[in-house]
């Protein structure tokens, strides 16, 4: 590693390479080699932001019992505390160019980073990358059928794999459009988050401006009483705050993978902080602005899919189909980033020797598809609770990656060691059990609420309880261990 701290050469990465770091993918970036200016991590994540499960989530929080403009408050603050975790731990990335399996290593420890890494790329980014490309596809079929009223009728109902015809076709194209932002990478994702987001502001700016129209003007809409539940308004901000966090638990926990590409940490932490708090903000006042007067127009969303349902009312053929199409859009966005490149680069980190991170995306791709993810979407929902399960891990990995960081380490890591000789005793080798055990005590108690009816507070907010939780226990077993 250099004097100046950070800052990766060409003769370390070569040195590297001959330790037998061979896969490019692995490796830290050089200055020349960090493209990604403040401007790209402000469209990064504009797609995510405005996406299907979120708009479903806010008919949610206005069922909390909070006013239209209490919600709009909650909501901009859990995107405030989004963009601070983003920030805070894509700083390792940042500083050092590492990704995220380099990170989870420098505080897991090499053997200990495999089974969270694993879990996190490997399982649950296939998995969701699967059901997110179902539900696109699902939407895409009705899209399809508004335009071709006789699509649906392909094969006459006749099902292949457990899935009809014309289902099955809008699934390839759909599965295919995420594989080639996903083979791109982070330039293609760059390049088409870049045109994504300018559109999205356009497409609901005038669907805000339908839902003003529509529901009868601003002042209906804002004075408009939702069912109260009798949560206290505090606790709602944090049942707010805590579903966005848990929303961005993935894509929090690997930011390593985008920041390493950052030109400088002003740019990393900037382009976050404004893009995640602006893109709440803007979403808070759409997203409250077009349920409710999409609401009082057409009456309460029944299929859980939110806005979805007042578009598909719409008698405006190309109206349906710009917004659908946009929805899809950022389907396809937020599957890249907190999906398919995950996995691309995790399995890549799990046999760097045999894969890169193409024929990451690649494997992952194929088998999100060989398992057929409509038949455990209809199955009883067991996988979607053991991927929240997976989901609720994601807080205490995340509050050791950012105590040890932070508290332990004083935002040091060092270089030479974490990509080691085979003959060099490095600090990383391993497993950092210390690290273990905070992350299972808060994974614990973030998941004891729904056992146990007294603790249920917990479980409401359980990203925030379980980071807390790790965070804490993890700084003091390093405190007082006779290891430090």
């Amino acid at each position: 590693m250099t004097i100046n701290e950070g800052v990766v050469t060409p003769e370390d990465k070569a040195r590297y390479r001959e330790r037998g770091y061979v896969n490019e993918d692995m490796l830290p970036k050089t200055p020349e080699e960090r493209i990604s200016s403040t401007s790209n991590y402000f469209t990064l994540w504009q797609g995510s932001i405005h996406n299907i499960p979120n708009y479903a989530a806010v008919v949610g929080f206005l069922a909390l019992g909070l006013s239209p403009l209490n919600t709009i408050i909650g909501i901009t603050l859990g995107g405030l505390a989004v963009a601070l975790f983003m920030t805070v731990n894509g700083h390792a990335g940042a500083k050092y160019g590492i990704p995220f399996a380099m990170h989870l290593r420098s505080t897991y420890g090499s053997a200990g980073s495999k089974l969270p890494g694993f879990l996190r790329g490997g399982v649950a980014a296939i998995a969701w990358f699967g059901v997110q490309t179902y539900t696109g596809a699902a939407a895409l079929a009705i899209l399809i059928s508004r335009i071709w009223p006789g699509f649906l009728d392909i094969g006459g109902g006749q099902e292949v794999l457990g899935i009809t015809i014309p289902v099955l076709i809008c699934f390839a194209i759909f599965w295919a459009l995420n594989m080639a932002v996903g083979l791109g990478g982070g330039g293609v994702l760059n390049k088409f988050t870049a045109v994504l987001s300018p559109i999205i502001f356009i497409v609901f700016g005038g669907m805000t401006i339908w839902a003003i129209n529509v529901g009868g003007g601003i002042g209906a809409i804002m004075s408009y009483e939702t069912v109260t539940s009798g949560v206290n308004p505090i606790y709602a901000f944090l049942i707010i705050a805590a579903s966005f966090l848990g929303v961005w638990a993935a894509p929090g926990v690997s930011v390593a993978d985008f920041t390493k590409d950052a030109e400088s940490q002003k740019a990393q932490s900037t382009g976050q902080i404004s893009g995640l708090f602006v893109g709440h903000l803007i979403f808070a006042i759409m997203s409250v602005i077009i349920i409710i007067g999409g609401t009082i127009h057409y009456g309460a969303p029944t299929s859980g899919n939110g806005v979805l349902d007042f578009i598909q009312e719409w008698d405006n053929i190309p109206a349906v189909i710009i917004a659908t199409g946009v929805f899809l859009l950022t389907t396809i966005s937020t599957n890249a980033t907190g999906n398919i490149l995950p996995a691309g680069y995790q399995l890549s980190a799990l046999l760097p020797n045999a894969i890169d991170y193409k024929k990451g995306v690649w494997i992952a791709g194929i088998v999100s598809f060989l398992i057929q993810p409509w038949r455990f979407m209809s199955g009883g929902g067991a996988i979607l609770v053991f991927l929240n399960l997976i989901g609720a891990l994601l807080g205490p990995v995340a509050g050791v990656m950012v105590a040890d960081y932070y508290l332990v380490n004083k935002r040091h890591i060092d270089m030479d060691e974490l990509y080691y000789a085979d003959d060099q005793a490095s600090r990383y080798r391993g497993v950092n059990v210390q690290a273990y055990i905070a992350t299972l005590i808060g994974l614990a108690l973030s998941i004891i609420g729904q056992f146990v009816p007294a603790l249920k507070v917990l479980s409401d907010v359980a990203w925030i309880s379980g980071f807390v939780t790790a965070f804490i226990i993890y700084w003091l077993l390093k405190k007082f261990s006779s290891n430090q």
